[in-house]
């Protein structure tokens, strides 16, 4: 299927544009017009689809089915719910206020406020397609490990009286879960195809530039010697430097295709995806509506220690 995108590359790049096939410029382009055309049908075709299956999911239903559970089901359920639960960080605050005025538990809340920008469900059959279904099963089950370690260790820590006061004085109505016949959910399925590629595609624009530059342009020998395997301090940095960014999953992943290409270890790259997703400056500072500085402290220092254990063991395994 992707040689179709692989044709339409060359006939842009080499013979409407002229460039040369060894030119680091035509490498540029070519991996742009690729990666652009390739990620936006894969991503309205499989938004359609996922969307269907989301439709059995409204943020109703999900407050119920978190509300019956707890302790450590209650966490897991919460990450299994992240994977196929929209959510970034403009919809962090309705969400958490959603959650803790039903009486879901901090800490499972945190799981699923963790577990859903990392395992975008979208992005995951993204990896699932570029990188293969090793490197997407360990990423699911490593994101999902992460919100479940992340929910557990605030809920040890009793971080209840972090959270604002006034969240817990809202009292909102119970609504009812609509019903769907297969019609609407093709009409949901259709609607967000558009409303999520309209949010996301500059994201994957920008994330597909960047790559393209990186691809090629960026010293091959010099990212290999200070991100690749050997460097034991490279995933620490990948984290740092991701925090300060904001993007979706979904527009990170050809830089981490781009960087890998150039022998950034995978677990260094996939680190990086991760903080970017997961503890985006932007993402804070929207969260403090509604959360304590110190909450957010411990919040950025359990998921930033679990991302950077995760990426030392994809550099180890893979």
């Amino acid at each position: 299927m992707f040689l179709l995108f692989e044709k339409l590359a060359d006939l842009i790049t080499y013979n409407f544009f002229g460039l040369d096939s060894a030119g680091r410029l035509g490498d540029s382009v070519h991996f742009f017009i690729y990666d652009t055309t390739k990620i936006i049908f894969l991503l309205s075709i499989m938004i359609f689809f996922i969307s269907i299956i989301r439709s059995y999911f409204p943020p109703e239903k999900t407050k119920k089915l978190l509300s019956s559970y707890r302790k450590i089901t209650g966490h897991v359920m919460a990450s299994l719910l992240g994977v196929v639960t929209p959510f970034c960080s403009c919809s962090s605050v309705p969400i958490f206020i959603g959650f803790v005025e039903s009486g879901i538990p901090l800490g499972i809340t945190f799981s699923f406020l963790i577990t859903s920008p990392i395992v975008n469900e979208v992005a995951l059959v993204m990896l699932y397609t570029i990188f293969g279904w090793k490197i997407g099963t360990i990423y699911l089950i490593s994101g999902i490990v992460v919100g479940i370690v992340g929910g557990i260790v605030i809920e040890i820590l009793g971080m209840e009286k972090q959270v604002e006061e006034y969240v817990y004085q809202i009292s909102a109505e119970e609504s009812e879960i609509e019903k769907l016949n297969w019609s609407d959910r093709i009409d949901f399925a259709r609607a967000e195809v558009k409303e999520i590629v309209s949010r996301v595609w500059k994201y994957v624009i920008i994330g597909i530039g960047l790559g393209a530059v990186i691809h090629g342009y960026a010293p091959a020998k010099l990212l290999a010697e200070y991100a690749g395997v050997n460097n034991p301090l490279s995933v620490i940095a990948a984290v740092i430097v991701g925090i300060p960014l904001y993007s979706n999953a979904v527009g990170t992943i050809p830089i981490v295709e781009a960087l890998m290409s150039k022998g950034v270890a995978l677990g260094t790259a996939l680190s990086f995806m991760m903080a970017t997703t997961a503890l985006s400056l932007p993402a804070m500072i929207i969260l403090r509506r509604v959360i304590k500085p110190k909450l957010i402290a411990v919040f950025v220092t359990v998921v930033g220690v679990s991302i950077i254990g995760v990426g030392y063991m994809f550099n180890l395994i893979i």
